[in-house]
């Protein structure tokens, strides 16, 4: 089972759309992004990449990270799990391989992964150094399946957005939902295996698909 972190298992306080906006504005500064931009077409890893693909060098993507991460210390600081994990992680744990698969810092994941004390129930988890594209790229996911040796259609992956399940699907494995939007879905592309309103519905969806 692959895990996205934020408001998948915690409760995450990151304002994404102030860390989009501020990243888009240093970026455009810079001169590796457009004037013009229809930004609520992109996510944050999104603008990264494509100012990657325009040039962007090591200090300037340095910055960029700089920039990510207090908005991911702040948004992280006090963040609770959602309801329904802990359970669910002790009902998969010993039973199935856990990993956690996030476009934040690896560092600041371990950090609120241990401080909401569910840490040791992953054996993976991957950031977003651990990967050579962040989500929506299935990078991660590949990683995932790189370093535990088990086939990517043996994974089930759970995300509640469109860039877990474009990520997921693009490397393999199977897709649910949780408290997804299913417009958002839908204009991406993305056909989830199930849809799930509560983390304890998994078991269920679990069942089916080891049957089909």
């Amino acid at each position: 089972m692959i895990f996205d972190m934020d408001n998948t298992l915690l409760q995450s306080r990151i304002d994404f759309g102030a860390m989009k906006r501020d990243v888009y504005t240093y970026l455009h500064a810079e001169g590796f992004l457009e004037a013009i931009l229809p930004l609520t077409e992109y996510t944050t890893s999104m603008l990264i990449e494509q100012a990657k693909r325009q040039g962007l060098d090591a200090s300037r993507y340095e910055e960029t990270m700089r920039i990510t991460r207090q908005h991911e210390i702040v948004g992280m600081s006090d963040a609770s799990l959602e309801p329904e994990a802990e359970w669910l992680l002790s009902e998969l744990e010993g039973e199935y391989v856990l990993a956690v698969v996030t476009n934040n810092a690896e560092e600041a994941a371990r950090e609120a992964l241990t401080r909401t004390g569910i840490a040791e129930r992953f054996q993976l988890i991957v950031g977003r150094e651990g990967m050579t594209e962040m989500k929506p790229g299935p990078s991660g996911y590949h990683e995932v399946v790189k370093r535990t040796g088990i086939p990517a259609e043996q994974w089930l992956s759970i995300g509640d957005s469109w860039i877990d399940g474009r990520g997921s699907i693009d490397a393999g494995i199977r897709f649910v939902g949780y408290q997804t939007k299913d417009e958002e879905l839908a204009s991406r592309g993305v056909e989830p295996i199930a849809r799930l309103t509560r983390l304890s519905q998994l078991l269920d969806t679990i069942r089916a698909a080891e049957q089909s």
